[in-house]
């Protein structure tokens, strides 16, 4: 599926129903109770929301094993978080597979 960019007068490309710069942004995002700049490209809302899941599920590993230090709780974070993206990759490689058996 080809993805559409629309761009204004500005030189802003609409991506996920916002306009957005085509430069870096910063913005300060707080995750499991600390500040953090962080400097991407997309609207600050999408850079937030990234920053909101995170913190969800820091908090959420926080809970479940609360003798885990902050470290330990961003490692094991950042390994679910690989879980999750292997696993959908997986599931797109395989309808990509039924996909391409349809159209033969």
């Amino acid at each position: 599926m080809a993805k559409i960019k629309e761009t204004n007068k500005a030189g802003c490309t609409r991506e996920r129903g916002e306009f957005v710069t085509q430069e870096p942004i910063r913005i300060t995002v707080e995750i499991f109770g600390e500040k953090h700049v962080v400097r991407g490209e997309g609207s600050a809302a999408y850079i937030q929301g990234l920053a909101h899941e995170v913190d969800k599920k820091m908090r959420l590993i926080a809970q479940r094993l609360p003798r885990l230090g902050v470290h330990q709780v961003s490692i094991l974070t950042a390994l679910n978080f690989a879980d999750e993206l292997a696993k959908l990759r997986e599931e797109q490689e395989t309808l990509m597979q039924l996909l391409g058996e349809k159209t033969e």
